[in-house]
């Protein structure tokens, strides 16, 4: 079959080959014919060994299609059931899922260390223990979460993680309070999805950061009330706070620049989240005066920071009644041979979301 296939941390295109299988099919797998993935800007970390991840490897965790197989043991899936993957299932036994915080489940990272994909020169690793990008996966079978059927795969792949983590960052993690001010640091696809959080919970002024212009104006089409580039922010702080910082800041960029930014622009007993996904060797440095003295929360959010399977119902509900918009969250749409065009779109901040139709 078909994947693309990235074969050493550092490289910064994908090769599209067409002697890929899928491996490790038997008891409680799933076997799943992709027919479309989000590029999610976690695959280009993973590719350039930002984030921790084995290579060979296909990229892509952000997948949607339809069951071909199901293994012995497996209840509640059956052959020809469309499903989106969930990258981070719950195991529902350990001590983070028995408190109900099954976005902290470390289960499914137990699978990203085992090969999934082979080729004839030896074993390949998919992305965060799935790797989207292909044809076909084998997964656990907590990996395939059936969507109903008035719902596309592409709208389906994006609630997998992208939607699912900027709405749970503003709904779960921040409880953003109505009537309170916002400002989102980075607003490519979970950005864009915070903002839309922070307005379905009731904010009275979401300013949207980001430095590429594309960005920003599309931020204000999906709730931001004003949008600006990272130098005008200090300004827009002392305009619309009167300097005193805003109730909710969200960094969605997984820097410890922009996440020192973050907490400055945070008003003092306010809350700063933590989205974005950054280096195991990027230290984000605060004195201990300044935890004692601002009594800022600082509120790291985990895929979304809630049950994920929960998420995915709300996400869906909202979208069925007009409250959320994901369709125009896809800018750009790519067969998989046109993988390396979609990556350059990510880096130079042209698009939003791109979706792989495969």
């Amino acid at each position: 079959m078909r994947a693309a296939v990235l074969h050493e941390i550092g490289q910064d295109k994908l090769e599209v080959l067409d002697d890929v299988e899928a491996v490790g099919f038997g008891p409680g797998k799933v076997r799943i014919r992709v027919r479309a993935t989000g590029l999610c800007h976690s695959d280009v970390s993973a590719m350039s060994g930002v984030l921790p991840q084995p290579a060979p490897f296909i990229p892509g965790h952000e997948g949607a299609g339809e069951i071909l197989d199901v293994g012995d043991g497996v209840t509640g899936l059956s052959q020809g059931q469309r499903v989106l993957l969930c990258w981070l299932p719950a195991c529902g036994s350990c001590p983070a899922c028995k408190r109900g915080q099954t976005q902290l489940c470390l289960a499914g990272f137990m699978n990203a260390g085992t090969p999934n994909f082979k080729r004839p020169g030896g074993d390949v690793f998919g992305f965060a223990g799935t790797g989207t990008f292909t044809e076909e996966v084998v997964v656990d079978a907590g990996c395939a979460v059936p969507i109903p059927d008035d719902v596309p795969f592409d709208i389906a792949a994006l609630i997998g993680c992208g939607v699912t983590t900027g709405l749970g960052a503003a709904i779960n993690t921040a409880k953003v309070e109505a009537g309170s001010s916002v400002a989102v640091i980075g607003c490519g696809g979970v950005g864009i999805s915070a903002i839309q959080g922070a307005k379905l919970q009731g904010a009275a002024q979401i300013v949207a950061v980001d430095p590429v212009e594309s960005r920003r104006e599309a931020a204000l089409k999906f709730g931001a009330t004003e949008a600006v580039a990272p130098d005008a922010l200090a300004d827009a702080r002392q305009r619309i706070t009167g300097g005193e910082g805003f109730d909710y800041v969200f960094e969605v960029v997984g820097k410890s620049a922009t996440a020192r930014t973050a907490y400055e622009t945070t008003r003092r007993g306010g809350t700063l989240c933590v989205v974005g996904a950054g280096a195991l060797d990027d230290f984000l440095q605060l004195n201990m005066f300044e935890l004692f003295f601002d009594e800022k929360r600082i509120l790291p959010s985990m895929y979304g920071g809630g049950d994920v399977l929960r998420s995915y119902e709300r996400a869906i509900a909202l979208w069925r009644a007009g409250r959320i918009d994901l369709e125009s969250l896809i800018t750009h749409r790519v067969p998989l041979a046109g993988i390396n065009e979609a990556l350059e779109q990510m880096r130079t901040g042209a698009a939003l979301r791109t979706c792989i139709e495969i």
